[in-house]
């Protein structure tokens, strides 16, 4: 009886459990459609053949990366998902349209047909890295293009490639017939659907609604405030894997709309040498001790205009003036740019903006550098960098951890968000002794740079400190006068810590503001900042000094006050080295180049005119044939400079070798 029992119970619950597995079967077809389930499988085939060539691409590359972990593949996963959903996005859109038309022959066609050519697509630009990224040491970019075309070469490279790289083109082929074979499984039926019109309706409407916009929302990255770009790999993984994070389609498709540098051909590389060289050698100054510490001040909108000491005028800036009188200062100093995302890859990789976009946020922003924290680095120090704006702002985080920083601390890191000013930043007030007193948090010696926030716009002042401020006839300058009572309260925290007296301080505006007065719209005003050097034990001694200075000659000189001895990377020079001095910036397709006491204006391949920026005087065409010579040297060496940057950059080779 006991036996009977246990025999029909056994059968009554493998029924039951066959009933569920069923059900379960059946649950899943109704909870997700014949095409709902047919976009799914055709995802998944993309994402396994672009994982697939990242293997391939990792094991043929795998001594350009450093200490690899199960992470990397993850975020490069990741990025993988969202390249689909941007690449895919039409048609998903498309496909998963609610109209009863799936089943005709035209449209299976179309849809095979455009899924075979879009994920193959994908699949040839992996392929071609696996090959091409060892002589650039970064993911293509739509620049490749140009690049490979420009000439009349362009059929012997193709054959010299393919002829190298045979394996290449079978494992595309082989991949192709891969991917026709897998899209089998993902067939539409070839009968017209048999529910209802109305039934159709409402479930096909109710699928494109979820899925056409999940699309979206993973192809942005997420919630995020800006969509993810090729910069961000580098919050994922260290600079050394980014290309192994990243994927070719991925950095192809962010920079198509964006226009690369034209390659200059203006000498013979042995004459650009002659006229211009970025490789340069530090000499230690041995004006301060070994391992002093340094905090680089970049001061938002700190323009000459705003600084008595600059302008000889009103000032807005009573602290920074002291300062400026103990500091060695510049009177001709120049920002290499009018945006702070063009002044941070100045500052601390000495590399300017010369194209349309800034350096940071072009194609070539993950090139591969040794900025100023990656060689203090490897002299014993730590770094960070201080921004109170949130987290992601101008790309500043990503950036710094691209130049070797350490750490980023900025509006979420900051313990206390009520004293965010509901537009931009936490103020500058509170943030700026903050960041002094963390700074002591700091492994000795350190790098520490300060990119103080409130005298961007909106211009916004605590009511609590309006009354240390003071106003002027531009919106701006009330701001201005609050960012520099806030640098005051953060040298007195600064004092209280055990660092501040063995620290060199850098005092230096990201770029001038704009203007309302007329003389600081000109291009021989617009770009004049402060630039100086402190020290709080008087090492280096007060002066103001004549010659040009610009933001890519801070990380030289940097190097040579610490004692730091290097090879390096620079389109400045040290400013204690006696070097030929100038200052650079671009802007709409001019390029302005200073040098001795004139300003040269250069577009269109050739000078186009002369301007004195010391007494804002303008070369007449008269008189242009009087400076013949100045014009053809300086023409010259520009021409050099921006001949090497352009190679530099589409090669990726802005780092010592």
């Amino acid at each position: 009886m006991r036996s009977f029992t246990r025999s029909t119970d056994a059968q009554f619950s493998l029924s039951r459990s066959s009933k569920m597995i069923i059900f379960a079967g059946m649950s899943i077809k109704q909870i997700f459609p014949e095409h709902v389930r047919n976009i799914g499988i055709r995802l998944a085939i993309v994402f396994g053949i672009l994982q697939f060539t990242r293997f391939i691409f990792y094991f043929s590359n795998s001594s350009s990366f450093a200490e690899v972990g199960f992470m990397d593949f993850f975020w490069g996963a990741w990025f993988d998902i969202i390249t689909i959903s941007l690449y895919f996005l039409a048609y998903i859109g498309l496909y998963m349209l609610p109209l009863p038309i799936r089943h005709f022959k035209w449209h299976r066609l179309f849809f095979k047909i455009s899924f075979i050519l879009l994920t193959g697509f994908m699949a040839f630009l992996n392929l071609v890295d696996i090959s091409y990224f060892p002589y650039t040491q970064k993911r293509s970019t739509a620049d490749l293009v140009s690049t490979v075309s420009t000439g009349s070469d362009f059929g012997q490279l193709v054959g010299t490639f393919l002829a190298e790289n045979w394996y290449f083109l079978l494992t595309f082929i082989a991949l192709i017939f891969v991917i026709e074979r897998l899209y089998r499984f993902s067939h539409d039926s070839k009968e017209k659907p048999s529910m209802s019109t109305l039934q159709f309706q409402k479930t096909n409407w109710l699928w494109f609604l979820i899925i056409v916009p999940l699309t979206i929302l993973i192809g942005r990255g997420g919630t995020r405030p800006v969509p993810i770009g090729i910069l961000d790999a580098t919050s994922f993984t260290s600079s050394q894997n980014t290309a192994l994070v990243l994927n070719t389609p991925f950095t192809f498709l962010k920079t198509i709309s964006i226009t690369g540098i034209e390659q200059k051909n203006y000498f013979s590389i042995e004459r650009e040498h002659e006229l211009f060289d970025p490789i340069h050698q530090s000499q230690p100054a041995n004006l301060l001790p070994d391992s002093s510490n340094v905090v680089i001040l970049v001061l938002e909108s700190f323009g000459k205009e705003f600084v008595g000491a600059l302008s000889g005028k009103e000032t807005f800036t009573p602290f920074l003036d002291s300062l400026l009188s103990e500091s060695m200062n510049f009177e001709y100093a120049f920002a290499n740019g009018k945006k702070s995302n063009e002044a941070i890859p100045a500052i601390l990789a000495s590399i300017p903006s010369l194209t349309p976009n800034p350096y940071i946020s072009s194609q070539y922003g993950d090139n591969d550098i040794e900025a100023l924290p990656s060689i203090l680095k490897k002299n014993g120090y730590t770094s960070a960098f201080f921004h109170g704006a949130s987290n992601g702002s101008m790309l500043f985080d990503s950036f710094s951890f691209r130049s070797g920083m350490d750490y980023y601390f900025g509006r979420n890191e900051y313990p206390n968000d009520a004293h965010f000013d509901g537009h931009w930043a936490i103020s500058d007030a509170y943030f700026n002794p903050w960041a002094a007193k963390k700074m002591s948090d700091l492994k000795q010696p350190f790098c520490g740079l300060l990119f103080n926030t409130s005298s961007h716009h909106p211009y916004f002042v605590p009511k609590e400190f309006q009354q240390f401020t003071k106003t002027g006839e531009q919106e701006i300058a009330k701001a201005i006068s609050y960012s520099d009572y806030a640098l005051k309260l953060f040298f007195e925290e600064a004092k209280k810590q055990d660092w501040y007296e063995n620290t060199l301080f850098v005092f230096v505006a990201d770029h001038s503001p704009a203007s309302v007065t007329p003389q600081y719209n000109t291009r021989n005003e617009m770009y004049r900042i402060p630039l100086a050097f402190y020290h709080p034990k008087g090492l280096l001694k007060a002066k103001k000094r004549t010659e040009i200075a610009q933001q890519l000659d801070i990380f030289p000189t940097i190097l040579d006050l610490l004692n730091i001895k290097s090879t390096y990377y620079s389109y400045g020079s040290s400013l204690l080295q006696s070097t030929e001095k100038y200052g650079l910036a671009h802007l709409e397709g001019s390029y302005y180049y200073f040098d001795g006491e004139q300003m040269m204006i250069f577009s269109s391949d050739q000078a186009q005119n002369l301007l004195n920026f010391t007494k804002g005087s303008v070369v007449t065409k008269e008189e242009l044939p009087n400076y013949d010579e100045i014009i053809q040297e300086r023409e010259n060496r520009l021409k050099a400079i921006l001949q090497r940057y352009s190679r530099d950059l589409i090669s990726n080779q802005t780092k010592v070798k």
